[in-house]
Parts: structure tokens; C-alpha cells; sequence
């Protein structure tokens, strides 16, 4: 089952993005993401009331010579170790797309394994038009809308807990 993050979940969230990446970095990091208002999209992968995936989606701005664009980041995706390969993560993004979608969100960003976003049709050629601290095969961007990245080229800038400049 896929829901809606709540304020009863915070513990559990911290705790599954713990097990997830094997460090406290994501947990900080959705915690600091929630805590300044910057989530757009927070969704819950439940099993018999245990949760097992938790996905994010916050602002994210593109900075162009014509103004700003609004986007959205996908970071991080996290599913328990244990139903990691099951397709947890992959409902989670596609519900979060679909959300994302209907609040009438045009662009997403990730940065991310390139085998696994591809699929949900996220494109390295399309990120290219995209400044970014990083680049290579795992900054993707992906159109909601389409042609939403049409004629679009400019700076990306993260919410400030991801701590990119």
C-alpha cells in the first residue's frame, strides 16, 4: 500500500533511510528537508503496517535568463534492505511522478543509478541542458509535461539542507 507521509511516520522514516543506506546521512537529510518546508511529495510503502519504502520530492528551482522555473528534486528514494528488488522503490517513484504530476509539476531531477531511472523516462540528454554542481550518466531530468524543458536552460538550485551551491 502507498499513502501519504504523516507526522506519525517521522520516527519510522528516519529509521527505514538508516537501514536503507547504512549511514545517517538521508535520514539528516529528509529530516532537515521536512523540517524547512522544502517537501512537495513525501509518500509511505506499507506491509501489514510496516513501512517498508519512503520517497521525497522537494523544491528544486531552475534559475534561467528569463526567470525562475519550478521543479522538483527526486532524493532520496529508501526501501527496507530486506524488500529491496521487489519493486518497492519502483511504485514508490511512480506514484510520486503521478503526484507530482497532478499538482501540475512540468520537471523532475534526480541524481541516481542510471539503470533504474531510465525506465520511468528519465533522460541524461534532456539534464544536459541543466548547470548542476555534478554531471554524468546519474543527473537525469525528466518532462511531467510535455515539452516542459522546451527552450529551458539554466542553473539548478537545491533546497538547502542537500548542502549544493
Amino acid at each position: 500500500m502507498i499513502r501519504d507521509e504523516t507526522e506519525a511516520d517521522i520516527k519510522a522514516v528516519r529509521e527505514l533511510n538508516r537501514a536503507a543506506f547504512g549511514r545517517d546521512d538521508e535520514a539528516d537529510l529528509v529530516d532537515a528537508l521536512r523540517a524547512g518546508l522544502h517537501s512537495r511529495v513525501a509518500l509511505i510503502a506499507s506491509l501489514a503496517e510496516q513501512i517498508v519504502g519512503h520517497i521525497l520530492f522537494t523544491d528544486l528551482a531552475i534559475m534561467t535568463r528569463n526567470g525562475t522555473v519550478e521543479a522538483l528534486a527526486l532524493a532520496p528514494v529508501a526501501v527496507a534492505p530486506e524488500f529491496q528488488r521487489q519493486g518497492v522503490g519502483s511504485a514508490l517513484v511512480r506514484e510520486g511522478l503521478h503526484a507530482a504530476r497532478a499538482m501540475g509539476i512540468g520537471i523532475v531531477v534526480v541524481l541516481g543509478h542510471p539503470e533504474f531511472y531510465p525506465r520511468f523516462g528519465f533522460s541524461r540528454e534532456l539534464a544536459k541542458q541543466l548547470i548542476a554542481p555534478f554531471s554524468g550518466p546519474a543527473f537525469m531530468a525528466l518532462e511531467l509535461i510535455p515539452d516542459a524543458m522546451k527552450n529551458i536552460q539554466g542553473t539548478v538550485r537545491y533546497a538547502p539542507p542537500f548542502g549544493i551551491v
